[in-house]
């Protein structure tokens, strides 16, 4: 379940990374607002995931995950640049969270 909720956490990772952009430097009220929300949303569900998983792995996969899918969005919506050396990167972050899932303990110990 920690794994779920942190995949989740890494899709509003993307999304207020994203509603960065349409709030137009916190100038327009409905994309601050729906950023802000996404921005909370990301750091409880961070936060359930933690509890059970090392926060290392679990903040690197969601930084990693956000990082990614803002790579990918940036290009889709915004026309950013797709080249060849920005893609062999995005893929080694993304190898890094593939990495982490497979070698990460399951639950860390209880502080």
């Amino acid at each position: 379940m920690a794994w779920i909720l942190l995949f989740i956490a890494g899709l509003f990772e993307i999304a207020w990374a994203i509603g960065l952009k349409y709030t137009d430097g916190f100038t327009r009220p409905v994309p601050t607002v729906l950023t802000a929300a996404a921005i909370v949303i990301s750091m409880v569900l961070l936060g359930l995931a933690a509890r059970d998983l090392p926060i290392g792995t679990a903040y690197a996969v969601w930084t990693g995950i956000g990082a990614a899918g803002a790579f990918v969005l940036g290009i889709y919506l915004f026309d950013e640049p797709a080249t060849a050396g920005r893609i062999v990167c995005v893929s080694l972050i993304i190898a890094g969270i593939v990495g982490l899932r497979l070698l990460a303990p399951e639950a860390s110990p209880q502080v």
